[in-house]
Formats: C-alpha cells, sequence, structure tokens
C-alpha cells in the first residue's frame, strides 16, 4: 500500500502531466497568427519544462540538485502565467480553457514553492 507522501506525488505527477496535454491542446487551437505563434512557442517550451524539471527532479542525485530541478520547475511555471495572463489580456484563445490553464498553474506553482520552502526547512 503506498503512504501519504508516495500517493501525493504520484497524484501531483498525473495532475501536472494532465495539464501539460490540456496546455498542449490549447496551444495547438491558438489562432494561426504571428502573436499566437511566438507567445504559444514561449509557452509550449515554459509549460513543458515545468513537467521535464519535476520529473528529472525525482531522480536527482543530492538533495541539492532535487532542490534545483524543483526551482526551475517552479521558474518555468511562473514563465508560463506570464505567457498565458498575455494571452488572455489580449484576447487570444479561449477564455474559460485560458482562465482554468492558468487557475491550475497558478495551485501548482504554490505547491513547488511550498515543496521547496519544505525542503530547504524554511517551512
Amino acid at each position: 500500500m503506498e503512504n501519504d507522501n508516495a500517493k501525493f506525488k504520484n497524484e501531483f505527477k498525473k495532475r501536472l502531466y494532465n495539464w501539460v496535454l490540456k496546455l498542449i491542446k490549447f496551444i495547438d487551437k491558438l489562432p494561426k497568427d504571428s502573436v499566437c505563434d511566438i507567445m504559444g512557442k514561449q509557452l509550449l517550451r515554459s509549460g513543458t519544462s515545468v513537467l521535464a524539471n519535476y520529473i528529472e527532479a525525482n531522480s536527482a542525485s543530492s538533495k541539492k540538485d532535487f532542490i534545483n530541478f524543483f526551482t526551475h520547475s517552479l521558474k518555468s511555471a511562473n514563465e508560463s502565467k506570464v505567457w498565458l495572463a498575455l494571452l488572455r489580456d489580449t484576447g487570444k484563445g479561449h477564455e474559460e480553457k485560458l482562465n482554468w490553464l492558468l487557475k491550475e498553474l497558478t495551485e501548482i506553482a504554490n505547491i513547488l514553492a511550498s515543496s521547496i520552502l519544505t525542503l530547504k526547512g524554511k517551512k
């Protein structure tokens, strides 16, 4: 039987993976113009990096390395929030999906930030 910590990690990984899948589908449906092309590529890069760095953290060779990957994941989440907000504020993309992506990413970023503080012994 999984302990609570392992269960949380597994659920969080699934949640993050699901968020990235929805992000990819959202980006694929953006209007085909130069602004959306550039912002979509930036968002794809930073959004997938949130998941990639989280996965990398799970095979880190040290606690310092682990924290570093989590920090990179959080930075990518923060960058992704900027691109999503810009798309929202310029009226690009499906508003309801954009709002869900932003809300979910904010919760993910909060979990990452809290985890970093815990790992550093500051919480």
